[in-house]
């Protein structure tokens, strides 16, 4: 392997050269070096020296290996049929039951080949909380401060962590990189790769006097109302984000993002269905028979509802347009009212008559019993 010649120079291209120019060179060079086209005596071993630069320099992750390890990243690993790794490559699965990107780390400090660089910036983590909110907020919408918990930049150096910015140095022992070369023997042969460095963390920087307000974090943790702004119509479950103020970034990167779950309380009358709001109503059985009129509540103030005479227990009623308005369309759904038709318990000497005067009548024209009773005779 040590006579194999740099993959970019059989191709005759550079390291910057795209994927159009890879395929680009490869077919021209294939066509050249081709066994049924060229006689020469060395045509086959270029024309499969050109294939295999172009299975490496083509395929993004044998690529990126290549680009770090060099030839030794495949000493273990051509086949039979002439391709690396059996065609699979370094993505994490496909060199047997070995996981490559996991056994890379483990070499290197646990920083493979496609990790991202130690110094540049990271954006945080995204953060949950839940808040409770009243019913009628949800339906009409208003305004909460929510006590936030989360990084702020420190306002006495700036995020830099250092007393002054004289003491902030470029770390001396990766040279600002933030992480360091290193070779190892493994299977694979002398591998090279790149390790967090050890002084500066990854950071890139060292810093000789710490600020006192944030002791060398660049952040402090801070505790503040921030005023939320909760839409008409929010339902349980439903999330109102609030942007930076997740867990902070990294080396300069922005932090995440605060995701607020609304749970509302349940009310004692409205049931929410929907965009839709469901109430029972009590009424007297003579009301129901009679006929009535009754003030019914709704979320946006008591309405007048007529009882039609002879309603019975499973009758609904609708009020259409006093529901709860759409989110997205601001179209409001509606009420149904359900009728809690009440028998009294204890009745007085006249309205025993009364109900006994309406019975007698009842039983001269058959009453609904009477009529139960006839329908199993015939």
């Amino acid at each position: 392997m040590a006579n194999k010649r740099d993959y970019y120079d059989v191709l005759g291209l550079n390291k910057s050269a795209s994927k159009d120019d890879i395929k680009s060179a490869y077919r021209r060079l294939a066509k050249k070096y081709h066994p049924d086209i060229n006689k020469a005596s060395d045509a086959e071993d270029k024309f499969k020296e050109v294939q295999e630069a172009y299975d490496i320099l083509f395929d993004d992750n044998k690529r990126q290996m290549y680009d770090q390890f060099g030839h030794a990243a495949f000493e273990q690993g051509t086949s039979a049929g002439g391709g690396p790794f059996s065609g699979h490559g370094f993505s994490g699965t496909g060199f047997g039951d070995i996981d490559l990107g996991d056994l890379f780390g483990s070499f290197f400090g646990g920083r493979s080949a496609r990790s991202q660089s130690p110094t540049g910036p990271m954006r945080g983590k995204d953060t949950l909380m839940r808040t409770r909110i009243d019913f009628m907020a949800a339906v009409n919408g208003r305004k909460y401060n929510v006590p936030v918990t989360y990084d702020e930049v420190c306002s006495s150096c700036k995020g830099s962590g250092a007393r002054t910015p004289q003491d902030v140095h470029r770390c001396s022992n990766c040279n600002g990189r933030g992480y360091i070369h290193t070779q190892q023997r493994t299977l694979f042969g002398l591998m090279e790769g790149q390790t967090t460095c050890p002084v500066c963390n990854g950071k890139g920087k060292t810093i000789s006097h710490k600020c006192s307000t944030c002791n060398g974090e660049g952040y402090t943790r801070v505790k503040r109302d921030i005023e939320v702004n909760i839409p008409a119509g929010i339902s349980s479950g439903q999330q109102i984000r609030l942007q930076g103020r997740g867990e902070r970034g990294r080396n300069g990167g922005p932090n995440g993002d605060l995701f607020i779950e609304i749970i509302v309380n349940n009310h004692p009358h409205f049931k929410r269905d929907g965009n839709n709001i469901r109430i029972t109503v009590p009424i007297s059985f003579t009301d129901a028979a009679l006929g009535t009129k009754i003030e019914v509540p709704t979320v946006y103030g008591d309405v007048e509802v007529v009882i039609p005479a002879g309603t019975q227990p499973e009758n609904v009623l609708k009020l259409r347009g006093k529901g709860i308005k759409d989110m997205r369309t601001g179209n409001p759904g509606d009420q149904f009212i359900h009728l809690d038709i009440t028998t009294p318990k204890n009745l007085n000497k006249k309205q025993k008559e009364l109900l006994e005067s309406f019975r007698e009548l009842e039983n001269k024209n058959d009453n609904i019993f009477t009529k139960f009773r006839k329908a199993f005779k015939r």
